[in-house]
């Protein structure tokens, strides 16, 4: 992956100009992740969803890793090769860069708000940018983390924050939200897990993350050796989910939660994990797990009606600029 260099300070704030090309003309769009019962799987103006394409293609070398969808069908994916973020259209599959990313960046996790404000994780870099999806701007580039061993890896947007995990250390990143500063009102809250965190060096830990059904606190998913963790949003206290019908979630990825049941992406074992969640959220029930023969390293996963939406990060193929990418599609 593309490693970025950390600057000095624990938070620094840089404005950003940095055009980018917007290719479609699409609306404002808003953040998902917190669906709390399954939307009916009725069309739109150009037909059913399950008419639409169930597979398109990336650019090559692109090197996927995160989606996002907002309350129209457009999917947002990042690029680990060097921040850019390309926009398609569920509908029709056609898509184009938003935003063009700079060298020496990554574009890994990301969510869309419902102002239009896309917040990414920056991987190796230890970043959180914001950019505009409206005009393609750079708004604003949070520096996360000092350390030259972090990776600032997914993100879920919950109340007047958006929080971010780095796989490298056991802590949470709030970011502050909003629109009428551009992203930059407030200080960046630092939240230290303990607990029953369990962090382990040298391999990624915290991955994917979501919002608890009540909106009160989080789920985290450490990828080795493949746990849930429900954590306190005031204390960082994390509380390990007890797994039934499973005895791990190894190479757990990108969640989705819908209701009381949890998606867990699982990417080199090509697969997603379905889980019902209890009322507290202590423990997590496997259900079923899907599989396609389209998956190649399915990273994350984003909700679109009756449609979870996958990217292939294909993370066992050589990862160079002549590697062809894509994402798809599969029944919920």
């Amino acid at each position: 992956m593309t490693r970025n260099h950390p600057h000095p300070s624990r938070r620094t704030v840089l404005g950003g100009g940095a055009a980018a090309a917007l290719a479609l003309a699409a609306a404002p769009t808003a953040a998902a992740a917190a669906s709390a019962t399954p939307a009916a799987p009725t069309g739109s103006a150009t037909g059913p969803a399950t008419a639409w394409p169930a597979e398109f293609p990336l650019p090559d070398g692109f090197l996927p890793e995160g989606i996002t969808i907002g309350a129209r069908p457009y999917a947002y994916m990042g690029s680990r090769a060097n921040g850019a973020v390309r926009r398609t259209d569920l509908r029709t599959g056609e898509g184009g860069t938003i935003y063009a990313g700079a060298p020496g960046t990554a574009a890994v996790g990301l969510k869309v708000d419902h102002d239009g404000l896309l917040y990414i994780a920056g991987g190796a870099g230890g970043t959180a940018t914001v950019v505009d999806t409206r005009t393609g701007r750079l708004l604003t580039t949070y520096q996360l983390t000092d350390s030259a061993g972090c990776f600032v890896n997914d993100v879920i947007l919950l109340g007047d924050r958006a929080w971010f995990t780095d796989s490298r250390d056991s802590v949470l990143h709030g970011v502050p939200r909003g629109r009428e500063s551009g992203g930059r009102q407030g200080e960046v809250r630092r939240l230290p897990l303990s607990g029953d965190w369990v962090q382990t060096p040298d391999v990624h830990n915290a991955n994917g993350i979501v919002a608890t059904p009540d909106g009160r606190g989080l789920i985290v998913v450490s990828s080795v050796p493949g746990r849930l963790y429900h954590v306190d949003l005031g204390t960082g206290r994390a509380t390990e989910l007890a797994l039934h019908g499973a005895d791990d979630v190894a190479n757990g990825d990108g969640l989705v939660r819908i209701g009381r049941t949890l998606y867990v992406v699982q990417n080199r074992l090509n697969l997603i994990g379905v889980f019902a969640l209890d009322r507290a959220v202590r423990s997590a029930t496997l259900r079923r797990t899907i599989t396609h023969p389209r998956f190649d390293v399915p990273t994350t996963a984003a909700r679109w009606r009756d449609r979870l939406y996958l990217v292939n990060a294909r993370f066992t193929s050589p990862q160079t600029p002549e590697t062809t990418f894509n994402a798809v599609a599969v029944p919920l």
